[in-house]
């Protein structure tokens, strides 16, 4: 996997044989990395440079990685760093005290270099997402809502759901294309509610090895089964008192969507290897892009499950429906891709510019917006930004559609006709794809396959 956007990583590990390992692989993704073998080092490093990402041993010559976690949380100017937390089998439950501290993710030893690259990749993408949007909340009103942007119609109902959904202790499915900020989201949801004080502990479904999932879920007993020389917490314990937030909860297998189910209905978590139950009191909130409904038609995804999650549901707009949103997200985008890349002036777009990315689709939506504004930064040789230095896919705005007859009187067709007439002509355009022309007419799967049984 070569990361087409490098970064600036640092890599604190005392192992001379797994630093150099993760130097070299992490080299191989194209990003540019700096070693230290202890936290006097580490802090020099950041002190001199501006890494996105840390990597770090938990345990080290001179102190322990979470006492240098908290200094970077606390400290305004390293505040958004991503911070990925290296541990060994037995000290799995700091590596749990490190997410409720807001470390990002967290490896095990021996290590997986698959989920090392996975890790970095989701970990970037999410904290650069989070440095782009930390300075909206300078912006007063309803412009701004726990670190999103948008006053258009569907943000503003989205942030009065949020608002609804916090007052409740019910769990949460929140829906949204790749992209939309459903993490945001999940974020804002947890601030805005009685929950804020305690721990947010985000985890991606996907990211886990599967012979581990239910061991990190619900922890296990010392003994439970081969390597377990120790009891631990799981994340589910470690959310106690908080909010669990289930990235790409369509991934998780069949059985342990079943013991999920447990959790939500009784409150009750069994570690591996235990025979006593612990109750805990912990807000679960899901998320996916991928269609629920569907997976469960298909045997993929408990329906008992699905329902119970879908009890109170948010649905994040895509960034084509948000009209002028698009336009103050990407001036906020050009103003900190300037200031990240050390620009001495804040470029300016051409009205060609602005047009461009008004007729734009977004399918990678504001994560898709912010890499292409920083890439357009980069490459611009004056201090406007023109058309040109956007990517090129954005200059192949519109799928050119069929003709219509000319000679047909349109004027004799009911507004049903119409609607039929155009939405065939989407699909023979798009070679039956129902998801790219429910994106082009600007309406849900479900309400085009309505449309068509219709």
């Amino acid at each position: 996997m070569i990361d087409t956007n490098p970064a600036s990583i640092v890599v604190i590990e005392d192992d001379q044989n797994l630093r150099e390992l993760l130097c070299e692989e992490l080299q191989a993704m194209g990003h540019e990395i700096l070693s230290a073998t202890n936290l006097h080092e580490a802090r020099q490093h950041i002190q001199l440079t501006t890494p996105e990402i840390l990597v770090c041993d938990l345990r080290l010559p001179d102190g322990n990685g979470i006492d240098l976690l908290e200094e970077i949380r606390a400290n305004p100017q390293t505040s958004t760093l991503g911070f990925i937390v290296i541990t060994g089998f037995g000290s799995i439950e700091q590596a749990v005290d490190a997410l409720k501290k807001q470390a990002d993710d967290f490896l095990t030893k021996p290590l997986n270099l698959e989920h090392l690259r996975l890790s970095v990749h989701r970990v970037l993408e999410n904290i650069r997402l989070r440095r782009r949007l930390s300075g909206y909340e300078t912006l007063h009103g309803r412009e701004s809502f726990h670190g999103m942007l948008g006053r258009s119609l569907p943000m503003q109902q989205l942030y009065k759901n949020i608002e609804k959904a916090a007052a409740t202790n019910s769990a949460v499915l929140v829906r949204g294309e790749s992209g939309t900020g459903k993490e945001l989201v999940a974020r804002a949801l947890h601030a805005s509610s009685a929950r804020a004080s305690g721990p947010f502990i985000a985890v991606n479904s996907a990211g886990i090895p599967g012979d581990l999932l239910e061991s990190e879920f619900f922890g296990h007993v010392r003994g439970a089964f081969s390597g377990a020389e120790s009891t631990r917490t799981g994340l589910i314990q470690a959310a106690h008192g908080g909010t669990l937030f289930l990235d790409e909860i369509g991934e998780m297998p069949l059985a342990l969507q079943a013991k999920l189910l447990r959790v939500l209905e009784d409150g009750l978590v069994r570690p591996v290897g235990s025979d006593h139950e612990s109750k805990i009191d912990v807000r679960i909130v899901a998320a996916t892009h991928r269609d629920l409904e569907q997976d469960v038609a298909a045997k993929q995804f408990r329906e008992d499950l699905f329902y119970r999650i879908e009890t109170v549901s948010l649905n994040i707009p895509p960034l084509r429906e948000r009209g002028e949103d698009i336009e103050r997200l990407a001036v906020a985008f050009l103003s900190a891709a300037a200031r990240h890349q050390g620009r001495p002036s804040i470029p300016t777009f051409t009205a060609e510019t602005i047009q461009l990315i008004h007729e734009y689709d977004w399918p990678g939506n504001v994560r898709e917006l912010a890499n292409a504004i920083e890439s357009a930064v980069i490459f611009a040789s004056t201090e406007s930004i023109g058309p040109r230095d956007l990517p090129t896919r954005m200059h192949h705005t519109r799928t050119e559609l069929a003709p219509t007859n000319q000679s047909e009187d349109l004027a004799l067709l009911s507004l049903a006709e119409l609607e039929a007439q155009h939405i065939n002509r989407v699909l023979t355009a798009v070679a039956g794809n129902r998801r790219r022309a429910a994106e082009i007419l600007g309406i849900g799967r479900r309400t085009l396959y309505r449309k068509i049984i219709e």
